[in-house]
C-alpha cells in the first residue's frame, strides 16, 4: 500500500513544524498560482476560470499518490500551448464544447500515464534526449511570447506556427488598440521588473525572510489588482480593452468526461505526447529538487501521480497538467516538506474560486498576456544551440530540426520529430560503436588507442577495443571493421577483441563473431578474445563457439599481447607520437 500510496509513508509522521512550513509555502505558490492558473486557461483557448479548476483536484491527488516532496502541480505553459494546439484542429466555435474536448484531453493523458506508471514504463522517457527536450521548450517558450503579443497590442492575431503568427500581427499592427496597449504594456515591464528587483527593494524597506519572498511574489497579482481596477474606473472596456468577463463563481461538479468516440481518437495522439513531454518536464524538476535535500524520487510512481492528477482534473472541469519548473522552485525556496503542500495550495485555490470570481470580470486580458510572457520566458535558451554545436554536431542536428519544426509547423510536429529524432539518435550512436585500435605503451601493461597515445604494436597482431555491449543493431558494424581494417593488412596473423566494455553479446552478435572468426581463418588469422566479462563468458559457454575458435580466450590484453608476440617473428612497430589533433 506504501508503494501506491505515498501518503501513508510521510503522513504517519507529520507533524505541527512540517505543517507550519507547508502553509507558508502554500500561501507563496498560492499567490503566485492564481494569475499564472487564469493566464494559463488564456493560453489554452479555455474560460479563465478553467485554470482554477484545474490548480484543485489534481493538488489534491498528487499530494496522495506523488513522491516529491517539493513539486508544484499544475498548468504549466508548455502543456497548455499543446493543449490549444490539439483543441484547434477539432474547429471547436463553442467554449463549452472546448472545455469538454480539454476534460477529455486531460483524462486521455491520465489514463496513459497511469498505465506507465502501473507497467513501470517510466523508463521509455529515457529515450527522450535532454537536448531535444530543451530546444522543444525554447521554440515553444517563444511560440508562446508571439502568441500572446496579439493580447497586449489588442489585435486578433492567431496563427499555429511563428511565421502565421507574425504575419497576422503586422498586417494588422495599424489596428493596435492603445488603450489596451497602455495597460499591457506597463504590465509586462512591471512584470519582469518584479522578477529581480521587488524583492531586494522589500528587503530595503525592512522585510526579511519569507515576508520578503511573500511580498515578491505578490506582483503578478498587484498587476491583476491595479489594471482591472484601472479598466473598471475608466470604463476601458467600452473602448476596446478585452477582459475576462462573467467567471462564474463556485467549484464544478464532479464528472465524468463526455464519451464520443470520435472525438477521443483524434485526442489519443496528443494526449500522448502532453504525457510524455509532462511526465519529462515534471521528473527532471523533481529529482533536482530531491537530490538538494537527499532524497529520492520514484519515477514509476510519479506516473501514477501525475496520472491521478490528470483524471482529477478531467473530473473537475479541468484540463492536463504537471509539475510545474518555477512553481516548484518556488515551493521549495519557500520551505515545502511534504506534499501536503500542494493540499493546502488546493484549499487556497478553491477558497479564491469561492470568494474572488466576481472580481475577475474587468480583468484586461492584456495582463493575463503579460503574466504568461514573463513566465515563458525563462524557457527560451536559444545557448542550447551554440552549445551542442560544440559538443555534438549531431545532437545539434536534432535540437535545430526540433526548433524550427516547433516554429514553422506547430507544437504538436516539433514534439513528434523530437521523440522521433530521439530515438534514431539512440539507434544511430547504438550501431555505430567506438571502436578503438589498440597498442601497448611501452614499458607497461597498458594498452590505449594509438591515435590518442604514443605505443608500439605489432604489424602481424590487429588488436581492437569495442566499447558498448555488442547485439543486433552494431554487431554488423563490428564485422565490417574488422574485415576491411584485415583487408588492408596483408601480413595480419592475429586479431584480438579486447572485451573490457562488453557487458553482453546477443544473439545476433553471436552469429557475427562466428563469421568473423571464419573469414580470418579463411584469410589465415586467427580471432581471439580478451577481459571477457563473467556473465558474457557464461553466456558463450552455453553455446559452441569457444569449442570452434580458432584462437584464444586471454584473461587480460597483456597475456594476449605478450603470449602472441612470442609466437611472431616480425619487431615490434612503434607508433609515432599523435598529433594535437588527433581524435
Amino acid at each position: 500500500m506504501k508503494r501506491y500510496f505515498p501518503i501513508l509513508e510521510w503522513g504517519r509522521h507529520y507533524n505541527r513544524d512540517q505543517a507550519t512550513s507547508d502553509l507558508v509555502a502554500a500561501v507563496i505558490v498560492t499567490v503566485m498560482l492564481i494569475p499564472q492558473s487564469l493566464a494559463y486557461a488564456l493560453l489554452a483557448g479555455l474560460p479563465a476560470q478553467v485554470g482554477l479548476y484545474a490548480s484543485i483536484v489534481p493538488l489534491l491527488a498528487y499530494a496522495v499518490f506523488g513522491t516529491s516532496r517539493a513539486l508544484a502541480v499544475g498548468p504549466v505553459a508548455v502543456v497548455s500551448l499543446m493543449t490549444a494546439a490539439a483543441i484547434a484542429r477539432l474547429g471547436l466555435d463553442d467554449p463549452a464544447a472546448a472545455m469538454a474536448a480539454a476534460m477529455v484531453l486531460a483524462f486521455l493523458s491520465g489514463l496513459v500515464l497511469l498505465a506507465m506508471g502501473l507497467f513501470r514504463l517510466g523508463f521509455l522517457a529515457n529515450f527522450l534526449s535532454h537536448p531535444v527536450v530543451a530546444g522543444f521548450i525554447t521554440a515553444s517558450g517563444i511560440l508562446i511570447a508571439t502568441s500572446q503579443a496579439r493580447h497586449i497590442l489588442g489585435l486578433p492575431g492567431g496563427g499555429e506556427n511563428l511565421l502565421e503568427m507574425l504575419e497576422n500581427l503586422w498586417s494588422d499592427l495599424d489596428r493596435t488598440n492603445l488603450p489596451t496597449l497602455a495597460i499591457g504594456l506597463p504590465a509586462l515591464v512591471f512584470l519582469f521588473w518584479v522578477r529581480k528587483g521587488l524583492k531586494p527593494l522589500l528587503i530595503r524597506w525592512g522585510l526579511r525572510g519569507r515576508a520578503a519572498d511573500i511580498g515578491a511574489r505578490t506582483g503578478p497579482v498587484l498587476a491583476i489588482i491595479v489594471s482591472t481596477l484601472v479598466v473598471w474606473g475608466l470604463d476601458l472596456a467600452n473602448h476596446g480593452v478585452a477582459i475576462v468577463g462573467t467567471v462564474p463563481q463556485g467549484l464544478p461538479p464532479l464528472r465524468l468526461p463526455v464519451f464520443d468516440l470520435g472525438l477521443w481518437s483524434s485526442l489519443i495522439v496528443p494526449a500522448v505526447l502532453i504525457s510524455i513531454i509532462g511526465f519529462v518536464e515534471s521528473v527532471s524538476v523533481a529529482q533536482t529538487l530531491a537530490a538538494k535535500r537527499r532524497q529520492r524520487i520514484v519515477p514509476d510512481q510519479e506516473l501514477i501521480g501525475l496520472g491521478a492528477a490528470n483524471i482529477g482534473a478531467a473530473i473537475s472541469g479541468g484540463y492536463p497538467v504537471t509539475g510545474g519548473f518555477a512553481r516548484s522552485v518556488v515551493n521549495f525556496d519557500a520551505g515545502a516538506e511534504t506534499p501536503a503542500a500542494g493540499a493546502f495550495t488546493a484549499v487556497g485555490i478553491a477558497l479564491a474560486t469561492l470568494a474572488l470570481t466576481p472580481l475577475l470580470f474587468f480583468l484586461p486580458k492584456a495582463v493575463l498576456a503579460a503574466t504568461i510572457i514573463a513566465a515563458v520566458m525563462s524557457l527560451v535558451d536559444l545557448s542550447i544551440l551554440s552549445r551542442a554545436w560544440r559538443y555534438s554536431h549531431a545532437d545539434f542536428a536534432a535540437v535545430a530540426a526540433t526548433i524550427l519544426l516547433t516554429l514553422l509547423i506547430g507544437v504538436e510536429a516539433g514534439v513528434s520529430a523530437g521523440v522521433g529524432l530521439s530515438v534514431l539518435l539512440l539507434l544511430w550512436r547504438t550501431s555505430r560503436p567506438h571502436i578503438a585500435e589498440i597498442g601497448c605503451i611501452e614499458g607497461t601493461e597498458h594498452f590505449r588507442n594509438i591515435n590518442r597515445h604514443q605505443v608500439v604494436t605489432h604489424p602481424e597482431i590487429l588488436m581492437i577495443r569495442v566499447d558498448e555491449s555488442l547485439s543486433f543493431a552494431n554487431s554488423r558494424y563490428l564485422e565490417d571493421y574488422i574485415l576491411d581494417r584485415t583487408a588492408e593488412s596483408k601480413g595480419l596473423k592475429h586479431v584480438v577483441l579486447m572485451c573490457s566494455a562488453v557487458n553482453d553479446i546477443d544473439l545476433s552478435a553471436l552469429e557475427s563473431l562466428e563469421a568473423i572468426d571464419r573469414r580470418l581463418v579463411d584469410m589465415g588469422a586467427k580471432l581471439h578474445l580478451s577481459e571477457v566479462k563473467g556473465p558474457v563468458t557464461d553466456k558463450l559457454s552455453r553455446t559452441r563457439f569457444l569449442q570452434h575458435l580458432s584462437g584464444q580466450m586471454f584473461l587480460s590484453q597483456y597475456d594476449a599481447w605478450r603470449t602472441l608476440r612470442g609466437v611472431c617473428g616480425a619487431p615490434l612497430k612503434p607508433v609515432p607520437e599523435p598529433k594535437a589533433a588527433a581524435v
